[in-house]
This record gives C-alpha cells, structure tokens and sequence, in this order.
C-alpha cells in the first residue's frame, strides 16, 4: 500500500514537472509561433499583396552558408561594407521570405549607415510568391530552428561583432527575438509590425533599446497589444523607442496598396539616427 502511495505521488510529481517543462518551452516559443498561426486567418492574408515579379542584381551582395548548432546548413546573403567595421545589421525577411525585394533593402541599409549587413534566411532556401505558398512557409518555423539559424549568424559575425537586427511583420517579431538571442552582442532592435514578446522576465535580459514602429489600423498585431508590449517593456526597465502612424499592417512595403509613404519615410530616417546614434 505504502508503495502504491509512493508510485501515485511520484508520478504526480513527475506530472507537475513535465508540465512546467512543457509551460515553459511553449512560453519561450509563443510570441512568434503563435503569430504564425495569423497565417491560417483570412484577414490576416488578405493584408498581404502577392509581390510582383523583381529581379535584383547586387555586385557586392552574395549567397553565404554557415553550420547551426542542430547540425544542419543555414543559407543567407552578405554585403560587406565599403570599409572594415565590426557593426553589423541582421535582416529578418517578412513572410514572403529572402526574396529580392529584401536584399535590395539590406544593401541599401548597409550602404546607408556603413555596416556589413547578413539577411538571414529562417525559411531555409524557400521563396514564396502566393499567400498560400507564404503562409505554409511561415508556419513551418520552428523555434528550435530559427533559434540554431540566428546563434549560427552570430557565430559567423564572430564573437566581436556589434549587431543591430531589422524585420518586419513575421521578421520584425524575430528581430526582437534575435536581439534577445544575441546577448551583449545586440547593440540595437528595430522592429516593423512584429508580435512583440509578452515574457516580462525574458524582456529583462534584453541589452538593446527597441525601435519600434507599428500601424494603429493594424491587429497583427493589434493597437492594445502594442500598448502592452510598452507598458512590459517599462516593467523590465528597457528603452522602447515608440512610433505609431494612422496605417495598416505592412504600411512600409511599396507593394502594399495601403502603402503610406509618408510613414515609411519618416520611419527609415529614423532608423539611420537609431543605428548611427549607437556607433562609436
């Protein structure tokens, strides 16, 4: 009797610790799987206009492969910059993936502030051109694997390197997300119309001030999510820098009808001052 006891209590204990475990490896992944399940609601893709075909040719941009902790190969695309610097901007695709249009932006980004620019690939070699194809891609991303691919970009910049890391919509979650990854190493956080992380103690470990720029017509996310990612960030003491505009979700791509230009632009001036402001 008294070993059927012992079973019994054992067991529930073993229960009660699994599922911490468990609560805390979904706590860890949810801000940006969860905002990957968007892709299955209908508003959600409809904000997102299928790109038009673009070509882009780089003559200082090329393909790079690193190894990632899991053991696998993570793809992405490198411009260096004109001149030796250990600055370094992470580019985090939007949900269409490492497409042209991005790799356009992330070397005008780095000709722009003068620092060697690494667009990261979480989609690993995936391109999309149809909300369908996009919203399957985005949904695959696993924590554990965009985690590997973010950790190998750091191990790739070496241990020297000051990051800043820039995404939007799926990136600019990931932004966030690589900023927290990168430790000391993270000098800056930009993130366009990204899910914010919810976790008050994982913000506590952030060492980067947050440039934040975010639609009050947008809920992916929503204005009141906005408000709570600020008041959490106070809570953990850390800096964000707040922009809000009157515009809709991916206000800030050209083939968005409800592009607003004038956001866009006064976001990108201020995001030179961001990154310049944090160069020595």
């Amino acid at each position: 009797m008294k070993k059927s006891i012992a079973l019994i209590s054992f067991l529930a204990i073993a229960g009660s610790l699994a599922a911490q475990t468990s609560n805390m490896s979904c706590c860890a992944a949810s801000a940006t799987e969860a905002y990957a399940m968007n892709a299955s609601d209908k508003n959600f893709t409809s904000k997102h206009d299928e790109p038009l075909p673009f070509s882009y040719s780089s003559e200082n941009g090329k393909d790079i492969s690193y190894t990632t902790a899991d053991g696998k190969t993570a793809h992405a695309w490198e411009v260096k910059s004109a001149k030796p610097t250990k600055y370094y901007l992470f580019v985090i695709h939007e949900w269409w993936g490492l497409n042209d249009y991005i790799k356009q932006e992330a070397e005008k980004l780095g000709k722009d502030l003068g620092v060697n620019v690494i667009a990261l690939d979480l989609y690993d070699n995936v391109v999309t051109t149809t909300r369908e194809e996009a919203a399957k891609a985005m949904q695959s991303v696993t924590t554990d694997r965009a985690t590997a691919i973010i950790n190998g970009a750091y191990a790739y910049a070496g241990g020297s390197a000051k990051v800043f890391t820039i995404g939007w919509c799926f990136g600019g979650g990931w932004s966030l997300q690589a900023s927290l990854l990168g430790g000391k190493q993270a000098v800056g956080c930009i993130m366009y119309y990204g899910q914010p992380e919810k976790d008050i103690e994982r913000l506590k470990t952030l060492q980067p001030d947050v440039l934040g720029f975010f639609g009050n017509l947008d809920q992916y996310p929503s204005p009141q999510i906005v408000t709570e990612f600020a008041d959490n960030m106070n809570k953990a003491g850390k800096k964000l820098l707040l922009n809000r505009y009157e515009a809709t979700h991916a206000f800030a791509n050209p083939s968005n009808p409800n592009f607003n230009k004038e956001a866009t632009e006064d976001a990108y001036k201020k995001v030179l001052a961001f990154v310049k402001e944090r160069i020595k």
